[in-house]
């Protein structure tokens, strides 16, 4: 912080920071806050204080939780023959919300991507490699989105897996439910072509 900056610039400074938000809308949550000093601001900088000290990344799959392992990896119900791998915590999050997968997680952090300069050193596919061999783990599922980013570090995964004693699947891609042909892209329905099945 320079000296020259004061606390109003450096929270909206701070605040634009954060995905999805410029400086406008920095600006107009800074001023939303500050009007809102003890109903808002105060608890929010509590929660933030707490959720730095108390969060920590899972050392099994890279999951949030406030013990280790966290509460998935350490749940005995959970199918330890499978480990879903997901780009962030968010889509783990996604995945846990449908209620239809109960197997094991790996969070990568990221997906490879050669123009932000994000290179397999920067991911957690070493860790998710090592626990590829535990003789437990049967399936790998690539839960990674259909860009070039998420197919490249798809097909990275693979090509690092002793494929002879796992099943290495991924998500089918194609039509949405609900979704109309009319409104969907070229690429949408010539995977839905491809991924056709019997009806």
């Amino acid at each position: 912080m320079s000296n020259d900056e004061g606390p109003l610039n450096h929270l909206i400074r701070m605040l634009a920071g954060l995905p999805g938000l410029g400086n406008r809308s920095a600006r107009r949550i800074a001023l939303h806050l500050l009007g809102k000093r003890a109903g808002m601001m105060i608890p929010l900088a509590d929660a933030l204080k707490k959720a730095a000290e108390e969060i920590k990344e899972c050392p099994e799959c890279g999951n949030l939780d406030m013990i280790q392992p966290c509460n998935i990896c350490r749940n005995p119900a959970r199918d330890r023959a499978k480990i879903c791998v997901v780009a962030q915590v968010s889509d783990l999050w996604a995945l846990e919300r449908t209620g239809a997968y109960k197997g094991l997680y790996h969070v990568l952090g990221g997906l490879l991507s050669a123009l932000d300069g994000i290179g397999p050193e920067d991911l957690k596919i070493p860790r998710l490699v090592a626990r590829s061999e535990n003789e437990e783990v049967q399936e790998i599922i690539l839960a990674l989105s259909a860009t070039v980013d998420g197919q490249s570090t798809a097909h990275y995964i693979a090509d690092h897996l002793d494929t002879a004693s796992l099943n290495v699947t991924r998500l089918a891609h194609g039509m949405p439910v609900g979704g109309e042909l009319d409104y969907l892209d070229d690429g949408t329905i010539t995977t839905a072509l491809k991924s056709r099945r019997t009806a």
